[in-house]
């Protein structure tokens, strides 16, 4: 896979198909291949770029902690070495903090934004804390079981289908999960989140644990005129858990907004 050398940091990334970009940003403790399962089920004609966060995937590891800022600007200069001007940024949970900041900062290179499974602000800063300082202490496994708890359902669970992905967690790197923690605990977008007005579209999983679906209507409630869809039966991640409803959701938008 390409590396993009940017000035202090070597990002992962794929760059696949042409026509209207298309940019998706994962989860914490996950890496690019989170969109495997919805990319191929996506209409013709889009170029689909999806990229490694910093201390994921095969992307750098720079020591934590990292800042939000920091991350955007990961995003933003992806996108500028790649040549990329009005794309449609999909962002989950972590991916979608990125999103917000990437639109609040460079209206130039998102025309419009699916933010699924997150919010203005996810959680409190000491449970982010606590939560890097058991990584730091003991490594991934300190919360690879209770992660699985928060991003699935228990019938997904007792299938046995989460394993694989308690897996890609337990392959994250410390240092890369602690910094990350650090940013997603510093960050507070309500206010400027508050003030986009682009086309939006944002999901939420009827059983997800970790960005409870009246948390994420109430973000969605703070960009003027954006579109709140459940996805029901679905956890934390729409992409593994319900594929077909997350690309047909995408799709969707992507054509009524005239991307495709």
């Amino acid at each position: 896979m390409p590396l993009a050398f940017l000035p202090d940091l070597r990002l992962n990334y794929r760059d696949e198909g042409s026509g209207a970009p298309v940019v998706f940003s994962h989860a914490l403790g996950l890496d690019l291949t989170m969109w495997d399962a919805v990319l191929p089920l996506l209409p013709p004609g889009l170029r689909l770029i999806r990229y490694d966060h910093r201390g994921h995937g095969g992307s750098d590891v720079p020591a934590p902690p990292y800042t939000m800022g920091a991350l955007v600007r990961d995003a933003e200069r992806l996108l500028d070495h790649l040549g990329v001007k009005d794309c449609v940024f999909v962002g989950l949970s972590m991916g979608g903090l990125v999103a917000q900041g990437l639109a609040v900062k460079r209206l130039d290179l998102v025309r419009g934004m699916v933010l699924s499974n997150t919010a203005a602000r996810i959680g409190i800063e000491s449970q982010w804390q606590a939560r890097a300082q058991s990584v730091a202490d003991t490594g991934m496994e300190a919360v690879a079981d209770a992660t699985m708890e928060r991003w699935f359902s228990r019938r997904f669970r007792a299938e046995d289908r989460h394993l694989p992905w308690r897996e890609r967690v337990m392959a994250c790197q410390p240092d890369g999960y602690v910094g990350a923690c650090a940013a997603i605990g510093g960050t507070d977008f309500y206010t400027p989140t508050a003030s986009l007005t682009l086309p939006t579209l944002v999901l939420s999983g009827s059983e997800d644990g970790s960005t409870p679906p009246d948390l994420v209507r109430e973000t969605a409630e703070l960009i003027a005129g954006a579109e709140f869809r459940l996805l029901r039966g679905s956890g934390h991640l729409p992409p593994v858990d319900a594929p077909e409803a997350f690309a047909e959701a995408l799709s969707g938008f992507l054509r009524r907004i005239g991307h495709v």
